[in-house]
C-alpha cells in the first residue's frame, strides 16, 4: 500500500497542477441547472440557491484566475444571456418536435435541451479560461445523455437537438442560428494530430441547416451553406453551397415471405 501511495504522489508531482473537484463541479452544475430551469423552485428558493451557488463556484476556481471575485462576477453576469438563449432553444425544440407536449416538458425531460443548456454554461467557463471546469461539465453531460459537445464549440441561437444520442460536436465547430440536428450526427475533424490543436479543425454550419441522423461532416474548412438539408448517413468532407440538399441513394429490396431462403432463418 505504501508503494502505491508513493507512486500516486510521484505522478501528481510530475503533473504539478491544481485541479477542481469533479464531485463538487458536478454538484454545482446540477444545482445550477435546477435553479435555472426546473419549475419546482420558488422565487425565494432561487434567490437563496444563487447565493449558495456563488460560494460553490468560487470553490471551483482552483485553477482559474488569481482574481477569483472577478471571474465569479463575470460568470454570473454572463448567465442572463445564457438563460435567454437556452429558453429560445427550449421553444425551438418544442415547436420542432410534435411529441413535445409543452416547453416545461422540454426543460424537465429532453436530453438534447439538457446537453445544450449545460454546454452554454460550460462555454462561459471555457471563455473565462476555466478549461478544466468546463470539461468536467461537458463530460458529465456526455455520460448522462450520450451527447458530446466540446465546451469550446460556438453555437448560435435556437438550436433544436432531436433525441440527441451519439451526437458529437468538436471544439472548433461553429453552428449558426435555427439549426436542427438529429441523433448520431458527427461534426468532427479530418485530422486529430496534436500538431493541429491551434487550428480550426471542425466544420461551420450556417443558419437554418437541418442535419439528419448519423450524418458525418468533417474538416475545419468545410462549410455547410445556409438553408441546406443534409440527409441521414451522409459523409461530407467538402463545403456545400447554400440551399443545397445532400442525400444518399439507397436501394431497398422487399421479397415476399414465400421467397425468403432458409439461410435467413436463424437464431443468435
Amino acid at each position: 500500500m505504501s508503494n502505491l501511495i508513493s507512486k500516486i504522489s510521484e505522478e501528481r508531482e510530475k503533473l504539478s497542477i491544481s485541479y477542481p473537484s469533479k464531485k463538487r463541479a458536478i454538484g454545482f452544475i446540477e444545482d445550477l441547472y435546477a435553479a435555472l430551469f426546473l419549475f419546482h423552485y420558488k422565487t425565494e428558493d432561487i434567490v437563496h440557491s444563487m447565493g449558495m451557488l456563488e460560494k460553490e463556484f468560487e470553490m471551483l476556481l482552483i485553477n482559474g484566475s488569481a482574481d477569483h471575485s472577478t471571474v465569479r462576477k463575470d460568470f454570473f453576469s454572463a448567465l442572463l444571456d445564457m438563460y435567454q438563449f437556452s429558453m429560445e432553444d427550449a421553444v425551438a425544440i418544442y415547436n420542432f418536435d410534435p411529441a413535445a407536449k409543452s416547453v416545461q416538458d422540454v426543460l424537465n425531460c429532453y436530453p438534447g435541451f439538457f446537453a445544450l443548456a449545460i454546454h452554454r454554461i460550460a462555454h462561459i467557463c471555457w471563455n473565462l479560461g476555466l478549461h478544466s471546469v468546463a470539461r468536467i461539465f461537458s463530460e458529465h453531460v456526455h455520460g448522462k445523455t450520450g451527447i458530446d459537445i466540446h465546451p469550446g464549440a460556438q453555437i448560435g441561437r435556437r438550436l433544436a437537438i432531436d433525441h440527441g444520442t451519439g451526437i458529437v460536436i468538436g471544439e472548433t465547430c461553429i453552428i449558426g442560428d435555427d439549426v436542427k440536428i438529429f441523433q448520431g450526427v458527427t461534426l468532427g475533424a479530418l485530422s486529430v494530430g496534436k500538431i493541429n490543436e491551434d487550428t480550426k479543425r471542425h466544420p461551420t454550419i450556417e443558419n437554418r441547416v437541418i442535419i439528419y441522423a448519423n450524418a458525418t461532416i468533417l474538416g475545419g474548412q468545410t462549410v455547410i451553406g445556409e438553408n441546406s438539408v443534409i440527409g441521414g448517413n451522409v459523409w461530407l468532407v467538402t463545403s456545400i453551397e447554400k440551399n443545397s440538399t445532400v442525400f444518399n441513394e439507397s436501394k431497398i429490396k422487399i421479397k415476399s415471405h414465400e421467397k425468403i431462403h432458409d439461410y435467413l432463418d436463424f437464431v443468435i
